[in-house]
């Protein structure tokens, strides 16, 4: 990166055509203006239409700064990327209650608004006073190049943040967001505070790409910063290059604004707005042949090819997997008998349909509750009325003492609640370490503690062996694995398991029932939905009947499988009736 910057600069200098220069200076400025895109809607996967009310804001408190309080604008920016940052918070605070395209259409809204509010100040056009005494103090230079040099200082600083971000658990959480936001959430991250502080670092780099903006303009109007075009080529120089990655926008606005900005001065005459014209273009281009970005076809593309250069006959080196350690090798930890979860009179309804009808059980600490049930009894609802995924009309449910019903997802997981879904839910992109590091994460676990507790949880489920393969990948069986890990790399003090074993084999079965039994002689409190009774009946100390959304038996597996009404809502009152005769 450093040499790509030394290399544009050497360019700048040997640049002599003044248009050809400003052009130079106005790529690292939406280059600035795509990172600070890309660090919210790239990573938490929220698209905004709305990136120029940050953009336009930055750019109108310098030039008013500028001409009514006399202030440099070498204060002025920053002034303008602490209001950008302010301007996203009162923007977020509204606008999170949105999902999808309602979110991207109401960011949409405040851009035009800001407009409006502009024009109707009287503030159509804001000329910066000239300054010639002492351009080095009002960022009024002679020399062209100067501009292009400053806005690369300002496209390294937002370079570094954004790579900083990327690298760190800030990033994380956001890729996992963007990823699965509901398997994030499970896993202690507290999103909406994320996305915050995503929109609020955002707002701030483009409020102060703004402000430099309105030093190279010298002439502020609602248009030039608070436009459509604006909004559309921050989001397009991000996704033409590749969203997620810091390189993306660096791509796009090395080769969409040269391109644009040429073809407009030399067509711009015959064809009005061809700008526009070249970023749709480049949308439908990039849709079409690289959905994900130039970046990310290209690195996949490259992958693909160093895997095939490979020599053919090759003796690949073994790889070295770490087995996972038997029942009978861990010292077993006897029940205490106290009691750790009790629920009581807990009620879920749809409408009409009540798909938990008054369910209370308690589940005594260091053993394995099975629930079953035919399909639809209710089972996984009364699963997310537990861990917070869904708000009980009725109920309570007590962990240890603390109250459940009522506290966020992330909130129960910090209570020491663990959780895994019945269809799997894992960050695809990223790899086997990172996908269970966001679980330790999630339980607010220190970067040093966090990684070694991920890896603790690795090694406990059997999967040392693909620490850095891609979650997308996996099979079946590694990613069950995978999520029972990043559910432990947490801590928890109970496990909910929704269905481990849906898709597994019979030896696959084994492996995980292995890991389960591991789990139970160290003290683990758990409790198992499963539809293989077989395997319920290895497991199980004790097993909870659910039929239509209420307890229809409750008490040790053989018992329980034997009672005449679970064979009745298992297998009907026909096979009843053989059973009986």
């Amino acid at each position: 990166m450093a040499v790509l910057l030394l290399a544009y600069i050497g360019l700048s200098t040997v640049v002599t055509n003044s248009y050809y220069q400003l052009m130079l200076t106005l790529v690292p400025v939406w280059a600035v203006l795509g990172l600070s895109w890309n660090l919210f809607s790239g990573y938490v996967g929220l698209t905004s239409f709305g990136h120029a009310a940050f953009f336009g804001l930055g750019a109108y408190t310098v030039a008013l700064g500028l001409t009514m309080l006399n202030l440099t604008p070498w204060i002025g920016i920053p002034i303008a990327a602490l209001l950008g940052a302010a301007a996203a918070l009162l923007i977020g605070l509204p606008t999170f209650r949105l999902r999808g395209h309602y979110f991207a259409l109401a960011m949409l809204a405040y851009p035009l608004l800001m407009s409006y509010l502009a024009q109707y100040l009287g503030l159509q056009e804001v000329s910066l006073p000239m300054r010639r005494d002492a351009p080095a103090a009002w960022l009024q230079f002679s020399d062209p190049r100067i501009y292009t040099w400053l806005g690369l200082g300002l496209l390294a600083l937002a370079l570094a943040i954004s790579m900083v971000v990327e690298n760190s658990r800030f990033g994380l959480s956001l890729m996992a967001i963007r990823q699965n936001e509901l398997a994030a959430e499970a896993a202690g991250i507290n999103v909406r505070m994320w996305k915050m502080r995503a929109l609020m670092l955002s707002g701030a780099m483009a409020g102060a790409a703004g402000g430099f903006y309105a030093c190279i303009l010298l002439v502020v109007t609602p248009e030039a910063v608070f436009g459509m075009l604006v909004s559309a080529q921050a989001l397009v120089v991000a996704l033409f290059g590749g969203v997620g990655t810091y390189w993306g926008p660096l791509i796009g606005a090395a080769i969409l604004i040269p391109l644009s900005e040429t073809l407009h001065a030399e067509l711009g005459e015959i064809i009005p707005g061809i700008q526009g014209v070249v970023y749709g273009a480049a949308i439908i281009l990039i849709m079409l042949l690289a959905p994900e970005g130039l970046f990310w076809s290209l690195r996949d593309r490259w992958s693909r090819r160093s895997a095939e250069a490979l020599v053919p006959g090759a003796i690949p080196v073994p790889i070295q997997k770490l087995p996972v350690m038997p029942a009978e090798a861990v010292a077993p930890k006897a029940p205490s008998g106290r009691t750790l979860l009790e629920v009581r009179g807990l009620c879920k309804s749809f409408g009409g349909l009540k798909a938990v009808d008054d369910v209370s059980f308690s589940v005594k600490e260091g053993t394995i509750l099975g629930i079953i049930g035919p399909n639809g009894a209710g089972k996984t609802s009364m699963f997310n009325a537990l861990n917070g995924v869904l708000r009980p009309d009725r109920g309570e449910a007590l962990l240890d003492g603390q109250q459940l019903v009522g506290r966020k997802l992330h909130e129960i997981c910090r209570l020491g609640v663990g959780r895994t879904f019945q269809v799997v839910r894992s960050f695809p992109r990223l790899p086997l370490l990172d996908n269970v590091l966001v679980g330790a994460y999630g339980a607010g676990l220190a970067d040093e503690e966090a990684v070694a507790a991920a890896r603790e949880a690795i090694a406990r489920t059997g999967l040392s062996h693909l620490t850095d393969a891609p979650a997308g990948g996996l099979t079946n069986k590694e990613l069950r694995l995978m999520e029972l890990a990043r559910a432990l790399a947490g801590r928890p003090r109970l496990l909910l398991l929704d269905e481990t074993l849906a898709g597994l084999g019979r030896e696959e079965c084994d492996a995980v029932l292995d890991v389960l039994h591991g789990l139970r002689a160290e003290g683990m409190t758990t409790i198992i939905i499963e539809h293989t009774m077989h395997a319920m009946l290895r497991v199980a100390d004790e097993l909870l009947v659910i039929d239509r959304g209420r307890v229809l038996s409750h008490g040790m597996p053989r018992e329980v499988v034997e009672d005449r009404m679970v064979i009745e809502a298992y297998l009907g009152k026909k096979w009843l009736a053989q059973c009986s005769t």
